[in-house]
C-alpha cells in the first residue's frame, strides 16, 4: 500500500512561486477553454522556461499562478498536468507541504510519494 495525496483545492500550491511547464496540448486545451487562439494564449499567459526548453505559465506579482482568481482556477478543467498531479510525485519544500491541505488516501499499488515527515507532521 502507498499514500496518494488527494487535493482539497486549498490553492497553496497555486500561490507558491515556481515554474509551471506547459505542453503544446495543454496550451491548445487552455486556449480553447478561454476562447483564445493558441497564439493569443502564448503571448498573454506564457514565457520561455528557465532552461529554454519550452514554455511555462507567467505568474502574478508575488508568484501566484496567472490563472488563480481568489480561490478558483480559471482553467480548472484543463489545468496543466503538473498542477493536476501536485503534490504526488513532487519533492516540494517542507514549508509548502505544511500549507498544503491535501489529504492522504491509502491505495493498494500506489508508491508512497511523501512521508509524514516531509509534510511537516
Amino acid at each position: 500500500m502507498g499514500i496518494y495525496w488527494e487535493c482539497q483545492r486549498c490553492t497553496a500550491c497555486c500561490q507558491w512561486p515556481g515554474e509551471v511547464k506547459v505542453t503544446e496540448e495543454e496550451i491548445c486545451q487552455m486556449a480553447a477553454w478561454l476562447s483564445l487562439s493558441e497564439r493569443e494564449f502564448i503571448e498573454r499567459y506564457t514565457r520561455l522556461r528557465q532552461d529554454r526548453r519550452g514554455l511555462a505559465l507567467v505568474e502574478q506579482e508575488g508568484g501566484a499562478c496567472v490563472f488563480l482568481q481568489g480561490r478558483d482556477c480559471l482553467v480548472q478543467p484543463f489545468k496543466p498536468r503538473q498542477c493536476q498531479e501536485f503534490p504526488n510525485g513532487w519533492r516540494a519544500s517542507p514549508e509548502l507541504m505544511r500549507q498544503c491541505q491535501a489529504r492522504p488516501v491509502w491505495r493498494a499499488g500506489t508508491r508512497e510519494e511523501c512521508s509524514g515527515e516531509e509534510r511537516g507532521a
